[in-house]
């Protein structure tokens, strides 16, 4: 199977493909079809007779090895067995991964619910203590092919990306280019004064929309993402707005956090840092995946100057929240 066919085959991606590639699988479709929120991916769920619906996501190519995937998917079988209530996927002739002619996918059951109000400081504990048990888990042991969060992966090679294959305006480039190194300048220090924190296995792109609420239940989605880092990555998407805002958002996810495990002080300086490197990583994701042409639908903005201004805007400002002190946790 060549990646080139592969790639094709995932560009083309039809309902008809979808369904009797179910079908194979021994689901019984009933016709209902719903595309879910993804870009990296194709993801839908997928009505059955008689029975609930379930989710079929087809892995974009080239993206994540074989073994990558199956070491996401070991991690959220392990962290279900531990009653975490992350959504694994479905074993399916001992195998969890499937390959379908030119398609990789794995199909999960599916699960209902609402984004989290990050308003709410009591949803906010019971997040904490969510990813507490997935960290618990997450030292236990170490991922063998799945990669970090650092700056290289995150910083230095996005940054090169987008200047080596000249998605950036010319008029945008120099200011791009000075921001950007002043950007890493910033993100060092940080990891500098945090000094040398724990790395463990995480989910990773732990945001809101990757959470589910349900009444009372909430429901962990997309391990798609997860890679080893310090801890502080799965707590800080979760806090928006100025200072003022974010502390007690923080103290709410902390204590919870803090009911099964100890977060170490020295990770609040990392926070600026790893928002740093989320808005170069992005923009570079984004540019890696501009010849599909869903990502040129999605995103029309992005090759225009006035995205790229705004970017550096972006940037400039992480520069100076890096050199501010990190926000403020009463560690009782």
């Amino acid at each position: 199977m060549s990646g080139d066919a592969a790639t094709l085959a995932f560009a083309d991606l039809q309902p008809e493909d979808i369904v009797a590639t179910l079908g194979n699988l021994g689901f019984d479709c009933d016709g209902r079809f719903l595309a879910l929120n993804s870009y990296e991916n194709r993801v839908y769920q997928i009505g059955i007779e008689d029975e609930r619906p379930v989710v079929a996501k087809f892995y974009r190519p080239d993206r994540w090895s074989d073994e990558c995937i199956r070491e996401e998917h070991a991690f959220s079988i392990d962290l279900a067995a531990r009653e975490i209530p992350v959504v694994p996927p479905l074993v399916i002739n001992g195998d969890t991964l499937k390959h379908a002619g030119h398609y990789r996918l794995a199909v999960f059951p599916s699960r209902g619910g609402r984004a989290p109000d990050l308003d709410n400081y009591d949803l906010l504990t019971q997040l904490g203590r969510l990813v507490a048990r997935i960290h618990l888990e997450g030292e236990v042991s170490a991922f063998k092919y799945r990669p970090r969060i650092d700056i290289d992966s995150y910083g230095v090679q996005s940054i090169d990306f987008l200047l080596e294959n000249e998605f950036i305006p010319v008029g945008n480039c120099d200011a791009y280019e000075s921001t950007a190194e002043l950007v890493l300048d910033g993100v060092e220090a940080c990891f500098e004064r945090a000094g040398s924190v724990r790395e463990i296995r995480l989910h990773g792109d732990f945001h809101p929309g990757n959470v589910l609420v349900n009444q009372d239940r909430l429901h962990i989605v997309d391990l798609d993402d997860c890679r080893h880092g310090p801890a502080v990555q799965d707590l800080w998407m979760f806090l928006s707005g100025d200072r003022e805002e974010q502390t007690p958002q923080l103290e709410a996810l902390l204590e919870g956090y803090q009911s099964f495990r100890r977060f170490d002080p020295r990770e609040l300086h990392l926070i600026e840092a790893l928002r740093s490197l989320r808005i170069m990583h992005y923009a570079a994701w984004i540019a890696r995946r501009w010849e599909d042409p869903a990502f040129k639908k999605a995103f029309p903005w992005f090759d225009s100057a006035r995205y790229w201004d705004d970017h550096v805007l972006a940037l400039r400002e992480q520069v100076a929240l890096m050199q501010e002190a990190p926000l403020e946790w009463r560690d009782f």
